[in-house]
């Protein structure tokens, strides 16, 4: 496949051609005028070829609108491409063919796939894209806008199959809890694949992301368990250097003196006090009935 890419055409001001047009018109007009008044037929030998060249030469101008581009192609060649905005005059001969150089979004719609774990989840993302390269998305690619759809959900499932959902283990990345690195990652395997279209990428991110109907109210069992499991995790750790604090600040301020049974019972009062789920009822130890 022969690889094209953008180049600049040559091209006149549009002004100056057209005051070239208006001088024509009117040495047009003269002869006419001399031919009607000379009665001579031997004027049209100017007048024909003259009257052709403006119709030809009408067809070369073309307004160039900001952030867009036109590519010429002269007789089925890719003649070069004009980006800069305003009014000019080409070959009349080529054909003029519209490319937005504008920045687009491409809202993906919601596709169910597996993740890293095999579990079914509904991903959809936002990519950011642009026209770069004017030939390549017009010439190497039968649609440019529909060939970044179906790539960029190619790229999804992709980098979806990539990572789990969510991880479990600390440093690890995953779709629900590295959204940052992720985003960056899809960026980089959608531009892999528009490379060709002359598209750049700017941002991809995503912009749904679910576990599927059929396993959904698991995994939200799942995490809730999780969740409870990493609270109490907390509770503990916090009751246990409570415990190690009030019984330091007891030994250093002389308030009673502990023996290790002593200190084994309140550690395991504290304890249940702080770690239990529910309301604790003290109970007064008032001594016993026989002494």
């Amino acid at each position: 496949m022969e690889k094209i890419q953008e180049f600049r055409s040559w091209r006149m001001n549009g002004f100056a051609a057209l005051f070239l047009e208006i001088l024509m018109i009117a040495g047009l007009v003269l002869l006419i005028r001399e031919m009607l008044w000379e009665r001579e037929l031997a004027f049209l030998w100017a007048i024909i070829p003259l009257f052709l060249a403006l119709i030809v030469g009408s067809g070369g101008f073309l307004i160039v609108q900001p952030n867009e581009a036109r590519v010429l192609v002269f007789f089925g060649r890719y003649a070069g491409s004009i980006r800069d905005s305003g009014f000019w005059w080409v070959n009349p001969f080529t054909t003029k063919k519209h490319v937005s150089l504008r920045i687009h979004n491409f809202n993906s719609d919601r596709i169910k796939v597996n993740d890293l774990q095999g579990n079914p989840i509904e991903i959809a993302a936002v990519v950011v894209w642009r026209v770069v390269d004017s030939a390549r998305a017009l010439f190497d690619v039968e649609n440019y806008v529909g060939f970044v759809g179906i790539q960029s959900e190619t790229a999804i499932r992709t980098l979806t199959a990539r990572y789990p959902y969510d991880s479990h283990e600390e440093g690890r990345a995953s779709l629900r809890g590295s959204p940052n690195e992720v985003s960056e990652h899809l960026r980089e395997e959608v531009q892999a694949r528009l490379d060709i279209a002359g598209v750049e990428v700017s941002e991809a991110r995503i912009s749904h992301l679910a576990y599927a109907q059929e396993i959904a109210q698991a995994m939200l069992r799942r995490q809730q368990a999780e969740a409870i499991v990493a609270a109490r995790q907390k509770i503990v750790e916090g009751a246990v250097g409570m415990v190690e604090s009030a019984l330091k600040m007891l030994s250093e301020q002389k308030v009673i003196e502990l023996d290790e049974e002593k200190k084994a019972t309140m550690v395991n009062n504290l304890l249940v006090a702080l770690v239990a789920d529910r309301e604790v009822q003290p109970v007064v130890n008032t001594g016993t009935l026989y002494q």
